[in-house]
């Protein structure tokens, strides 16, 4: 990585050291590492990744995280393992309060920026004023493009693009998951439904299942008592609890471990007006559906809309019979482009499905991030803390 130093470890009598990139994408940031200054993959590996974010504590005081969900993440990347691939990329959410690392879910946010990263690392050839990034999200098995504007042979920072809940603007990155159907479950639709009823821990629930840029279960507002566009006061303990229990049961539903942080619970309703957390209000004409997202140790309300999530929505409303298609504006300004009101504003997705062979495939899922470096140097571990095996951690042994 530029600047910072040798991709292994040097090590020091107390301390380790590594090389790191500091990006955001979108509303969250990353801590970028290369796969070699890593241990191999296993508890030692995810001890030393806690010991790099300072976790579990809730201020994360001695290490990098940033102490929010958006920012207590990282990604890390390897030479491609596919011929399709120009690198692989592995996503991680490193826990606040849990000694614990997840590998099971990929970030849209910083999917973006590992297309900045790529055109800045020189992983990629870049000529003309676009670059197309092909990733091997390695979390799911599947590729994913990101298409990253160029200036004087880097990805570019400036321009007109907003993303609510970033302040100012900055280039388009526009991300495409249309290929990353069945990642987890080998299927669009895991179930072969547009619509499943559960049996949870609050009664009959109807769900969807999406398994598209990450594996996720949707259902609307009234099916677990609230409204839909509750900001974060609005979600009580036994709201989250609800929640939880919907996600648990479509997991077991399709054969996953309830534990893990997959399908992501994304909760739906009919467009209205919300307070936006960015500041400002967002009226229901703004929007073509509202939705909310419960996740992370422990689960918390997102206070943005996650990309990948963005995508599988707009895929989701376009397929007849979901609990998505039943909240969606059907007349809407441009007809493949889903406007989702999320408790920082608004997000646009661009999706086109098509039913083939008697099953639904995603012919586009497109939506624009951006992304910037931030910081590039050398970080430092605590060699007692990141050689002891972690206590608990995700998919990675």
């Amino acid at each position: 990585m530029h600047g910072s130093g040798p991709d292994s470890l040097t090590m020091m009598p107390e301390q380790s050291s590594l090389g790191f990139v500091l990006m955001r994408g979108g509303t969250s940031k990353a801590v970028f590492l290369n796969g070699s200054a890593l241990p191999p993959i296993g508890n030692v590996r995810d001890s030393m990744i806690l010991s790099l974010f300072g976790s579990p504590d809730p201020r994360q005081i001695d290490g990098l995280g940033g102490a929010d969900l958006l920012t207590s993440k990282l990604a890390i990347i390897d030479p491609p393992s596919r011929a399709d691939a120009d690198l692989d990329y592995t996503f991680a959410q490193v826990s606040i309060s849990e000694p614990a690392v997840d590998y099971d879910i990929n970030c849209g946010n910083i999917s973006a920026a590992v297309g900045a990263f790529a055109v800045d690392e020189g992983l990629v050839d870049v000529e003309g004023e676009m670059v197309r990034v092909r990733i091997h999200n390695t979390n799911t098995g599947r590729i994913l493009v990101a298409d990253v504007p160029i200036v004087d042979g880097a990805a570019a920072v400036e321009g007109t693009e907003t993303v609510q809940g970033v302040p100012g603007t900055g280039a388009p990155i526009a991300l495409d998951f249309s290929r990353t159907g069945g990642g987890i479950t080998g299927a669009l639709l895991p179930t072969g439904n547009p619509k499943d009823v559960l049996d949870t821990a609050i009664g009959a629930v109807e769900v969807t299942i999406v398994d598209l840029a990450n594996l996720t279960v949707f259902f609307t507002a009234d099916s677990v008592g609230m409204v839909g566009n509750e900001g974060p006061k609005g979600f009580t303990d036994e709201h989250i609890s609800r929640i939880d229990s919907v996600k648990r049961a479509a997991a077991l539903s399709i054969g996953i471990e309830p534990d893990g942080l997959i399908p992501v619970p994304s909760m739906v309703s009919r467009p209205s007006g919300f307070d936006s957390l960015a500041g400002g209000q967002v009226s229901a004409d703004q929007v073509d559906l509202v939705a909310r997202v419960i996740g992370g140790r422990p689960p918390v309300l997102h206070k943005a809309y996650p990309g990948t999530l963005a995508a599988t929505t707009g895929v989701a409303a376009l397929i007849p019979g979901t609990t998505v298609h039943d909240v969606v504006r059907r007349s809407r300004p441009i007809d493949d482009e889903i406007r989702i009101g999320h408790p920082s504003g608004v997000m646009s997705v661009r999706a086109a499905v098509a039913h083939r062979d008697d099953v639904w495939h995603s012919d586009m899922a497109v939506y624009n991030r951006t992304a910037r470096r931030l910081a590039e140097g050398t970080a430092f571990v605590r060699r007692s803390v990141s050689t002891t095996p972690a206590a608990k951690n995700g998919a990675s042994s």
